[in-house]
C-alpha cells in the first residue's frame, strides 16, 4: 500500500520535470515534436483566455491534443515492467496520467471551472510568468520546489481584467465609428 502515496508524489514530481524541461525547454524549439505544447497550446491558451479549442477536436487528427494523448500513452507503457513488482505504484501512476489528461482537457474547455478547480494552473498560462506553476493536475511538485506563484484571485489579477476588458471596450468603440 506504500506504493500509493509514492505513486502520487513521483507522478506529481514526473509531471513537473515533464513540463519544464520537455514541454517547455524543448517545446520552445520550433521543429520539435513537443513544440506543439509552447507554439499553439500556450498561444491558444493565452488569446482565447485559457480555453484551447484543440481539445475539442477528434484524437484522432493530428493535432496538439492527439499528441499529448499519445505522449501520456507512451509514458503509461513505460511502468508495464513495474507491474509486477509495484503493483500499487504501477496502478497509482497510471491513475495520475489518465487524471492528468482528464482534468486538463476540461480545465482548458471550461475556464472557470480550471480558474476555481485547478487556479495553480490556471496561473501557469493567464499569470504574468509563464515560467512556474508546472504542475497541472496537482500543486505539489511546486509547493515543494519553490515554484508556485499565485495569480488566480490577486490583485494583479484585476488589473489585468480591467485593462482587457477597457482594451476591448477601445476597439469595439474604435470599430463601431
Amino acid at each position: 500500500m506504500l506504493g500509493i502515496p509514492l505513486g502520487l508524489a513521483w507522478a506529481s514530481l514526473s509531471e513537473w520535470v515533464v513540463h519544464r524541461y520537455v514541454l517547455h525547454d524543448m517545446g520552445k524549439k520550433k521543429g520539435s515534436f513537443w513544440s506543439f505544447h509552447w507554439h499553439e497550446h500556450h498561444k491558444n491558451s493565452r488569446q482565447r483566455g485559457f480555453k484551447d479549442p484543440a481539445y475539442e477536436r477528434s484524437l484522432w487528427e493530428w493535432n496538439s491534443q492527439s499528441k499529448e494523448a499519445l505522449a501520456l500513452a507512451g509514458s503509461a507503457l513505460l511502468y508495464v515492467p513495474l507491474l509486477p513488482i509495484a503493483p500499487f505504484f504501477t496502478a497509482t501512476v497510471w491513475y495520475s496520467i489518465a487524471n492528468y489528461y482528464r482534468v486538463h482537457k476540461k480545465s482548458h474547455l471550461d475556464p472557470e471551472w480550471a480558474r476555481e478547480h485547478l487556479p495553480w494552473h490556471y496561473d501557469h498560462h493567464m499569470g504574468p510568468d509563464q515560467n512556474c506553476n508546472w504542475g497541472v493536475s496537482r500543486p505539489w511538485a511546486d509547493a515543494w520546489l519553490g515554484t508556485r506563484k499565485p495569480y488566480a484571485g490577486t490583485e494583479r489579477e484585476a488589473r489585468d481584467i480591467a485593462r482587457r476588458a477597457a482594451r476591448k471596450a477601445r476597439k469595439k468603440a474604435a470599430s463601431s465609428e
